[in-house]
C-alpha cells in the first residue's frame, strides 16, 4: 500500500518515528512529509533512513516528476501525525503553499489525523470548528489522549500512541483481498547480453511498470515471484521489504527464461513485464574489443521466446498477460499491433502501450490498453505506473471470474 505520512511542527514528532517505521516493516510503501516546523523536531535524515525515500517540504522539488500532485494522486492512505492546531486549520481552509498542504488537496484517499496540541487550543472554538468542517468532508479522527503535556501540564491534547495510529489508520483503508490465495510470477526490467567483459546489448527498460505490477499483486493477497533483470534498487525497494514477494535477480535473457519457467511452473498467473531482447550475440569475447583491433562484427542469434514457452508450458487454469511496449502513429495502429501480437503469442491478456523518446521506458506515467483473448478491449489505464498495475489486476481478476 502506497502511504503517505504528514508531519506536522510539534513535539510529538518523535512518536511519528515509530508510526513510519511500523508502516515500512508492514512491507507498505511510504513517503513522509513533513512541514518546515516538524523538520525543528525531527531532521529530514531521519525521515529519509526511515521511510527509505527522500523528503522535501517543497512543491518546487522534483517538478518534472509532478511530485507535489503525484503523492496524493498515489496514495491509498494519508496519516497526518501529529497534527497540530495550525495544520487542521490549514487543512480546514484548503491552504496549499507546501508539499503537504497540496498533498492533502489532490489525494482522494482516506485521511486520519491524529490531533496533538495544549488542552487550550484542542477546547478553543475555532479548533472545534475547524474539526466540525473535517469530520464533514470524511476526514477520520484519533484523540487526542487525556494526559501529561508538554510543561507539565495535563488534559486532553496528547497525541495517540504509534501503535493505535497505525492500527486506525490500516482499519479505514478498503481492504483489497481479491488476489488472496494465488501464486503469481512476474518479470521485469531490461535484459543484457554481454558482447565483452565491458559492453551489453540493452534496451531502455527501468523496470518501474513490473515492480509496481509486483507490488500491486502483494498489496492485494497475492503471493509474488519477482523476476528482475537490470533494475536498479531503488525501483525494487516496496518489492524487497513486502512480505509476499519474493525476487530472483537474473541478468540475461536465457537466465531471465530460467526463472520465469521456473516461477511459473505452478503459479495461477504469469505476468511478462520484462523488455527481453531479441537477440545475443552468437559468441561473447573473453577480452575487450578494442578499436586497435579493427571494427568487429556483432554475429545474433536469436533469444528464446519466453511468453510463447510459458503459453505452451501452461497449466489448466493459469493466467498468462505479456506486455507489448510499440511505436504507433496513432492509437488505431498502436491496438492492431497489440492484437496481431496477442494473437501470435496466445496469451488471455495483452497489455499493449506506446513507447518512444519520451514515453514508455523511464517515464513517470504510462498508458495501457488491454486486449482480451477475443482482441476485445478488456481495459485503459492512464496514470502513474501504480494505478497502470492496479488496472490490469482488475483486468486479470474479470477474466479469472
Amino acid at each position: 500500500m502506497f502511504v503517505v505520512v504528514g508531519v506536522s511542527g510539534g513535539i510529538a514528532a518523535y512518536k511519528s518515528v515509530q508510526l513510519v517505521r511500523g508502516l515500512v516493516t508492514a512491507g507498505h510503501e511510504v513517503h513522509v512529509i513533513p512541514t518546515e516546523d516538524a523538520l525543528r523536531f525531527v531532521g529530514t535524515t531521519t525521515w529519509e533512513a526511515i521511510s527509505r525515500h527522500p523528503v522535501t517540504t517543497s512543491v518546487h522539488d522534483d517538478v518534472a516528476d509532478v511530485r507535489h500532485v503525484s503523492l496524493g494522486t498515489r496514495a491509498d492512505l494519508v496519516i497526518v501525525a501529529p497534527a497540530t492546531a495550525n495544520t487542521l486549520a490549514r487543512m480546514a481552509a484548503g491552504i496549499a503553499d507546501d508539499l503537504l498542504g497540496v498533498t492533502l488537496l489532490a489525494t482522494t484517499a482516506p485521511v486520519l489525523v491524529a490531533p496533538a496540541m495544549h488542552t487550550a487550543m484542542w477546547e478553543h472554538p475555532a479548533t472545534r470548528e475547524n474539526m466540525a468542517v473535517l469530520r464533514a468532508r470524511g476526514v477520520q479522527v484519533i484523540g487526542p489522549e487525556d494526559g501529561p503535556l508538554t510543561g507539565g501540564d495535563s488534559g486532553p491534547g496528547r497525541m495517540s500512541e504509534p501503535d493505535d495510529i497505525l492500527a486506525a489508520a490500516l482499519a479505514i483503508v478498503p481492504d483489497r483481498t481479491d488476489l488472496a490465495g494465488l501464486t503469481v510470477a512476474v518479470s521485469t526490467g531490461g535484459t543484457r547480453e554481454p558482447i565483452d567483459p565491458v559492453r551489453f546489448l540493452g534496451n531502455r527498460s527501468s523496470g518501474t511498470q513490473g515492480a509496481e505490477v509486483a507490488v500491486a499483486a502483494a498489496d492485494r493477497g497475492a503471493h509474488v515471484r519477482l523476476v528482475a533483470a537490470y533494475v536498479d534498487e531503488g525501483v525494487l525497494a516496496a518489492a524487497l521489504r513486502h512480505p509476499r514477494v519474493t525476487v530472483v535477480r537474473v541478468a540475461t535473457a536465457v537466465e531471465l527464461r530460467t526463472a520465469m519457467l521456473a516461477a511459473s511452473a505452478d503459479a495461477d498467473v504469469a505476468v511478462m513485464v520484462a523488455a527481453v531482447a531479441d537477440y545475443r550475440v552468437a559468441e561473447v569475447s573473453d577480452h575487450k574489443l578494442r578499436k586497435e583491433d579493427g571494427t568487429p562484427t556483432l554475429d545474433l542469434v536469436t533469444n528464446p521466446d519466453v511468453l510463447a514457452e510459458l503459453v505452451a508450458q501452461r497449466q489448466v487454469g493459469q493466467t498468462i498477460v505479456g506486455f507489448a511496449a510499440e511505436t504507433a502513429a496513432d492509437d488505431a495502429e498502436l491496438r492492431e499491433r497489440g492484437r496481431r501480437k496477442r494473437a501470435r503469442k496466445g496469451v488471455d491478456l495483452l497489455a499493449v502501450n506506446a513507447v518512444g523518446w519520451d514515453q514508455g521506458f523511464g517515464a513517470g506515467e504510462n498508458a495501457v490498453i488491454v486486449l482480451d483473448a477475443s482482441d476485445g478491449v478488456r481495459a485503459e489505464v492512464a496514470g502513474d505506473k501504480r494505478a497502470v498495475a492496479d488496472g490490469l489486476w482488475d483486468a486479470v481478476a474479470s477474466v479469472r471470474g
